[in-house]
């Protein structure tokens, strides 16, 4: 069986955009007509492929054939450039990856590997907990994530772990700590976080203070600079990778609140077993550049 291209572009456009209606726009034409496709191929396949929900979302049927046409699509271009003599293509990685290792080592660790293999881009940043879900529905090729174990069809390697330390400005700590971190002030003090998925601080006030989610304000404040200037600047405190903290403790205008108690997380990058030549190559290049930066796991 053949699957059909116009019936698995509808597919994906659907679970990309995560409604029907959102589809129809990216592909020019109405929700009628992207949902006859996604049914069409839904009965070829014989199996359901997407749950209507909102959003959107693919079945486990759905999540296999969106690694398949992603893969299939890498390989495709991989090998078109190959036999149109084109050694020299760029290479799109469609990755996820959490904002701290994009805001302090991804750069730093793989610019060189990036413009030696003529990599472009498309990131997806998201999580640390939550970047292999998007490699799980087909939505990247690769992914850094905390979840040390592959899904199948994938391999997983460490590439180290980051240090956190729980900060604040010095004007901060005087307001609301003045006599050390403790769970009344805590109470009252504001934290800052990325998004209301970001467990990082919240996970430390629960283990060490016994404060759980709603007992504390809370400003979201997406990126990794962002969220550290709104910490410098006395909005609030929070976790911060230590990679950004050594010029900002030197300079005392930051203030580690917990010293005694740094976050290591350990990070493990994701891809399929079936990768093209050059992805494979970038994957390898990656597994042995991070951890030039990022300590080295634990027991390795």
């Amino acid at each position: 069986m053949n699957l059909d291209p116009k019936q698995t572009e509808a597919f994906r456009a659907v679970i990309k955009t995560g409604s029907f209606e959102q589809a129809a726009i990216s592909l020019h034409l109405t929700p009628p007509a992207i949902s006859q496709r996604v049914r069409a191929l839904e009965s070829a396949l014989g199996s359901a492929l997407v749950v209507r929900s909102r959003p959107c979302r693919p079945t486990a049927t759905g999540q296999r054939l969106m690694q398949y046409l992603k893969r299939a699509t890498l390989l495709e271009a991989d090998l078109m450039a190959e036999l149109a003599e084109r050694s020299d293509a760029p290479l799109v990685v469609v990755a996820a990856l959490n904002a701290d290792s994009l805001g302090t080592w991804f750069f730093p660790a793989l610019a060189e590997v990036l413009i030696g293999e003529r990599v472009l881009l498309d990131l997806t940043i998201e999580d640390q907990d939550h970047t292999y879900s998007l490699l799980e529905t087909g939505l990247a090729i690769g992914c850094i994530s905390t979840e040390p174990k592959p899904m199948r069809g994938c391999t997983a390697s460490a590439l180290g772990s980051m240090r956190y330390r729980l900060v604040a400005s010095t004007r901060f700590r005087q307001q609301y700590f003045p006599n050390g971190l403790n769970r009344n002030a805590a109470r009252k003090a504001p934290v800052v976080a990325y998004t209301r998925r970001d467990r990082l601080t919240s996970s430390f006030l629960l283990q060490h203070l016994g404060l759980p989610d709603g007992a504390y304000p809370c400003h979201y404040v997406p990126g990794a600079e962002p969220r550290f200037s709104a910490i410098r600047y006395g909005l609030g405190y929070g976790m911060v990778p230590e990679l950004l903290l050594h010029d900002a403790l030197n300079e005392g205008v930051i203030v580690d609140l917990a010293k005694a108690t740094p976050l290591d997380i350990s990070l493990y990058w994701h891809t399929w077993k079936v990768q093209s030549p050059r992805m494979e190559n970038l994957s390898r290049q990656i597994i042995e550049a991070a951890p030039r930066i990022l300590a080295r796991p634990e027991g390795t």
